[in-house]
């Protein structure tokens, strides 16, 4: 028995499978925003209330991560993907007949179980796979992730138009019940080096937060998403307020970002081996920041033509589909036997930071603003992003890494 059961250990799941599990948090994420005026109707609402529906959701999923991957170290990684995946379809049925608006706060928070997906995509390719080829894998399986964003506000508009704000819940729970059956029959466990206990799992925390390695990846990853999270909390504003978009627009807009990163992806999918981890984040950072930065040139020329602002965006997105799958796969790998909880601290780190930047660059908008606070935060993130990638491959170098 113990040879067959090593022998599922080393299995590794389908890259399909790993696609499936992780882009149900996205769904959920962006599937329902073009129903948020509806919903505030229907519950008899604000708007700002109902919209906490969306960042409850992500507060909880940085606040989940933390919990999720030494989980996962302690108890394996099939165990806890198939808990969160039910409690995540529990808590969409329960948001489809919520009685108010109280009921369906609740239940978003108790939705963000879905980021197990992406926490633990992460730490099975690192189960199973070399440090490059994780790169390699991360970024083949964040590039079919990536399709979910780029559709998910599409149809959900179209969904709301017809059968109501529900009906974007039902098409959520139909992905996330999909989910739960493939990675219940396809995926074996992964994790060979469970540990003792899991209160062990938060004791080694000081163990990744003390590694210099660790921290650089993780800032990298940060400032990376950070310019993009920054796009979403300022976007809509300057696409509605100054650019004078429709919702409708904007989202037509929005997939040329979606695209982008879409091609950074398989970038990174197709030469991250060849040209390294650390050379693939620093030439994604380098894209980024031309793209921003030729973005802030055309608006102080006068250009106020929604591809001033998209066009360039567009290098954001690749830059950072290049960028993120080597920085997340060099936070697991600093210290292998903590994938998990190297990839949930990473991640909250990284999903916490970026919410931070996506709430200043909104506060500092107004009329008499412009445009230039979202081009500004996000320019000085892509910059730092590019100097934390300089620092790690100083240090590759210095300890001939490199």
């Amino acid at each position: 028995m113990g040879g067959v059961f090593d022998s599922e250990q080393t299995k590794s799941p389908r890259m399909a499978t790993l696609i499936i599990a992780t882009s149900v948090g996205p769904l959920a994420l962006n599937v329902f925003l073009p129903s948020l005026p509806g919903m505030a109707r229907y519950f008899a609402v604000d708007y700002g209330v109902v919209q906490l529906a969306l960042s409850l959701y992500l507060v909880s999923m940085a606040l989940l991560q933390l919990a999720i991957g030494p989980a996962s170290d302690r108890y394996g990684r099939r165990p806890v993907l198939l808990t969160s995946l039910f409690i995540f379809l529990t808590a969409t049925v329960a948001a489809i007949f919520s009685p108010n608006v109280h009921f369906l706060l609740v239940c978003r928070v108790l939705q963000a179980f879905a980021a197990s997906g992406i926490v633990l995509s992460r730490a099975i390719v690192r189960d199973t796979v070399s440090t490059e080829d994780a790169a390699s894998k991360i970024g083949y399986i964040t590039m079919g992730m990536s399709v979910t964003p780029m559709i998910a506000p599409f149809i959900g508009g179209y969904l709301d138009e017809i059968y109501g704000w529900k009906a974007s819940f039902w098409l959520t729970f139909g992905l996330g019940l999909v989910a739960l059956i493939v990675v219940y029959f396809d995926l074996a466990e992964t994790n060979r080096d469970r540990s003792e206990s899991f209160g062990q799992q938060f004791r080694t925390y000081p163990e990744l937060i003390s590694s210099p390695r660790f921290w650089g990846y993780t800032l990298t990853a940060t400032f990376a998403s950070g310019a993009f999270f920054a796009f979403l909390g300022g976007g809509p504003y300057v696409s509605t307020e100054m650019l004078k978009l429709t919702p409708s627009q904007y989202g037509f807009y929005f997939g040329i970002i979606s695209i982008g990163y879409m091609l950074g992806n398989f970038i990174s999918g197709r030469f991250s081996r060849r040209v390294g981890m650390n050379r693939m984040m620093f030439a994604g950072n380098v894209v980024a920041t031309i793209g921003l930065a030729t973005s802030l040139l055309l608006f102080l020329g006068g250009s106020m033509h929604p591809l001033a602002l998209f066009g360039p965006a567009a290098f954001v997105g690749a830059g950072n589909g290049m960028t993120l799958p080597s920085a997340n796969a060099g936070i697991v790998s600093v210290r292998p036997h903590l994938a998990g909880s190297a990839s949930g601290l990473g991640g909250a780190l990284t999903l916490g930071g970026g919410a931070f930047l996506a709430a200043v660059t909104a506060a500092l908008l107004s009329p008499q603003s412009g445009p230039y606070p979202l081009l500004i935060v996000t320019l000085l993130s892509a910059i730092a992003g590019m100097f934390t990638t300089i620092w790690i491959i100083h240090r590759a170098a210095a300890a001939g890494d490199l």
